[in-house]
């Protein structure tokens, strides 16, 4: 199966979408915006100011208020900092990246609010043009030494496939059952494809440009930590109980692994290090609780899960297992708390 033909969070405003369940990546955008903003100062000392055209790329858009959230912060930083400096105000290239079934229409349909907004804030900004650029972050985007500002966030846990070879009977994810080569294979794997996206980024990006990744990590080194598997051991634990009902058969749950790695600081510093085409400048690391009620962490999960299960198991059985699923997540969620890793990452192109 190739990930890149299948995958995309759930489309459209509905009670599934992304779009009405991304409540989580909102948090975790807003607490990346100060190094966000500190990026922004120092591409602009970097270059003597803004250049003409300041050239913005996000990859892994989805859709949704996320999608031109981060897009609205950066123009407002770069405008605030214009405006203290009386320094020209540039224009903007905002190109919005994901695979090619992304609900690229949904964020079209935001475009004319989100002009409407920025008219509102004065003349004094520079126009922006926004562009859709569908395709994978493992492959070229752009032309050599284009972009001043890379950013991506909660899109670079997910890996170009599912590590060949796994062995993980009734597991969908690295967990504490899973045999030791299970964690190997999906490390390495994270390992080739984030090797993979900084060379391609490094081609694409001018000396001293920067990008800014947030993504779901883990904070220790055992791969198994709650922190960053258990959120997925619950939905193998549904998948098995409707196996034991009769209503999925256990060989499709063994053959069924998530392409997602949740790395441990040290193996990301590891991976930019060996690369060696950027500089690292900062790495910040914080906890943020599930979604509460269990019902919205049900949701969240469902929304940026649910085309690739429905793919290997059939769209029939989603209602079924995502209330298994939020009936599990409320127990734990009843005697513990839920929490998920996340990482920060401050690149400097070299």
């Amino acid at each position: 199966m190739s990930i890149e033909a299948v995958f995309h969070m759930n489309t459209g405003n509905g009670d599934s979408s992304y779009a009405s369940n991304s409540h989580f990546q909102a948090t975790g955008l807003q607490r990346s915006l100060p190094v966000l903003q500190e990026a922004i100062n120092r591409i602009a000392k970097d270059l003597n100011g803004f250049p003409r055209c300041f050239k913005i790329a996000d990859l892994g858009c989805s859709s949704g208020p996320n999608t031109l959230f981060v897009v609205t912060n950066i123009l407002d930083i770069v405008h605030d900092m214009c405006s203290e400096n009386n320094s020209q105000v540039p224009q903007f290239q905002v190109f919005l990246n994901d695979l090619v079934e992304n609900d690229f229409n949904t964020v079209f349909s935001s475009l004319p609010a989100f002009y409407s907004q920025l008219k509102k804030k004065g003349d004094k900004r520079g126009p922006c043009y926004v562009y859709a650029v569908p395709g994978s972050f493992y492959s070229r985007l752009f032309p050599d030494e284009n972009i001043h500002l890379f950013h991506s966030s909660y899109s670079v846990h997910w890996l170009s496939q599912v590590p060949q070879g796994l062995e993980n009977k009734l597991n969908i994810y690295m967990a504490k059952t899973s045999p030791t080569n299970v964690f190997e294979a999906y490390r390495k794997q994270f390992e080739k494809d984030f090797t993979k996206l900084l060379v391609l980024r490094s081609h694409e990006m001018i000396s001293g440009g920067h990008m800014i990744l947030t993504f779901a990590g883990r904070s220790k080194p055992d791969p198994t930590s709650e922190d960053c598997c258990f959120i997925w051991e619950l939905l193998a634990k549904s998948l098995v109980d409707m196996v034991k009902e009769g209503l999925v058969e256990e060989s499709k749950v063994s053959s069924f692994n998530i392409p997602h790695y949740t790395p441990y600081e040290g193996e990301v510093t590891d991976v930019i290090q060996k690369e060696g085409s950027f500089s690292l400048h900062s790495v910040n690391g914080f906890a943020l609780s599930w979604p509460t009620p269990g019902i919205n962490t049900a949701k969240s999960i469902r929304a940026i899960s649910e085309p690739l299960i429905a793919t290997h198991f059939g769209y029939s059985i989603m209602d079924v297992l995502f209330k298994k699923y939020q009936e599990h997540v409320v127990d734990h969620l009843a005697t513990k708390k839920g929490m998920t890793y996340n990482l920060i990452i401050s690149l400097i192109k070299k």
